[in-house]
């Protein structure tokens, strides 16, 4: 994955917003081998013609069993989780009803919805490049997405149905190619990021009185203060850093920030409970030896140190990917995994033919203790990858 990321930000530096899709058909020719090899790794979720990624979750079979109609006007209750759908997988089947890059949230007693208010991401590979990001509240009560009829952010909580559109238009052709979304537990702030960035600014965005403060992009935001003013960043390329950035308003102010340059590659964790700590993983995947991994670690935000790693266990052994998520305590953070074959780029053919959508995999939720390294099953769905797998609380970083 890691490799994925730093080809989409070469692409993003190297061309103009008119031609990236051009571009990137003449990279991939160029870089054909090494994609083929880390798609048949399973180390990325599958990119058109190399450029960019694509995650979609399915819920467990009892989920996907029921009837998927539109999200009522008012009246649903608090999500277990939000994923995008597209339509033409390599192998297997698509969900019933799917809606090629549209939304649907699951609520956590199994109703799943379509978000017809969400503008549909493009489909890499088939229709183009665009990802259109969707959040969920801490507490599962209220989710943010891009308004296609809006032509910029709302939050919507979805017992009143009451929906809360951003002052400032956001053009759906800066939504970019991997973005991200993060929603504060109230419902009041937003925070937009995405690659490539195009020279303009990721945004944080006061819902209700209408300010907004630009942010640097690239960055993913994985943690806000409750009242707004610090906001937590996590970048992957071309090396991995962490920003804190205090004193946000007034939102003409230049701020306060604290950046770390970190000597290795991690995957974070959201912004854990205390406001200063991310779990960690360091990422020893290369191109011959894929699917490797470090020990569970926390890490100061502000300093970069690093505790003493625990080992994580009650996995199974096949466990090949993990991604950091919601933190579901002070002890606890989630961490979605997959078992998924792994091969080295020289075993991979010149011509195997890439794959447009990857088939649906298996994946599986844990609760790991970040002290014991011990873990405890939550939940499994069927999955293609990370990247756009939704659940309440901010996101993590791979």
């Amino acid at each position: 994955m890691t490799w994925l990321r730093d080809v989409l930000v070469d692409l993003a530096d190297d061309s103009p917003q008119v031609d990236l899709a051009e571009r990137t058909i003449a990279a991939h020719h160029r870089r054909r081998r090494t994609v083929v090899s880390l798609l048949a790794a399973g180390m990325v979720v599958v990119v058109a013609l190399g450029a960019t990624a694509a995650v979609r979750l399915l819920p467990d079979r009892r989920q996907e069993a029921a009837s998927t109609g539109d999200l009522p006007a008012r009246g649903v209750g608090p999500l277990s989780h939000a994923y995008k759908t597209f339509c033409e997988p390599a192998r297997g089947e698509a969900p019933k009803g799917c809606k090629d890059g549209g939304w649907r949230v699951v609520t956590r007693s199994g109703e799943t919805y379509h978000v017809p208010d969400a503008l549909r991401s493009l489909a890499p590979g088939r229709t183009g490049l665009r990802d259109s990001p969707l959040a969920i509240s801490r507490d599962g009560r209220k989710i943010a997405y891009y308004s296609a009829d809006e032509g910029t952010f709302q939050v919507r909580d979805l017992a009143s149905g009451r929906k809360t559109t951003a002052a400032q238009k956001v053009p759906k052709s800066l939504l970019g190619s991997v973005s991200r979304l993060m929603l504060s537990d109230d419902g009041r702030f937003v925070a937009f990021s995405k690659v490539p960035d195009f020279k303009d600014p990721a945004l944080l965005i006061d819902m209700r009185g209408g300010a907004v403060r630009e942010l640097p992009n690239r960055w993913v935001p994985i943690g806000l203060s409750p009242d707004g003013a610090t906001i937590t960043l996590a970048e992957y390329s071309p090396r991995s850093r962490l920003r804190t950035i205090s004193n946000l308003w007034p939102s003409s102010s230049k701020g306060d920030t604290t950046s770390v340059i970190l000597p290795v590659d991690y995957h974070f964790s959201p912004l854990a409970p205390d406001g200063r700590t991310v779990a960690v993983i360091e990422n020893l995947s290369t191109a011959e030896r894929p699917c490797r991994r470090g020990d569970l670690a926390l890490m100061d935000t502000l300093t970069g140190e690093k505790r003493k790693p625990t080992v994580i266990s009650g996995l199974p052994a096949d466990v090949s990917q993990i991604s950091l998520r919601t933190w579901l305590s002070a002890e606890e953070v989630t961490a979605l995994t997959m078992s998924v074959r792994c091969r080295p780029a020289s075993d991979v053919p010149d011509d195997e033919p890439a794959v447009i959508d990857q088939p649906y995999r298996t994946m599986t939720a844990y609760a790991v203790n970040v002290r014991t390294g011990k873990a405890r099953k939550l939940a499994t769905y069927r999955a293609q990858g990370f990247f756009e797998i939704v659940l309440p609380g901010p996101p993590g970083a791979l």
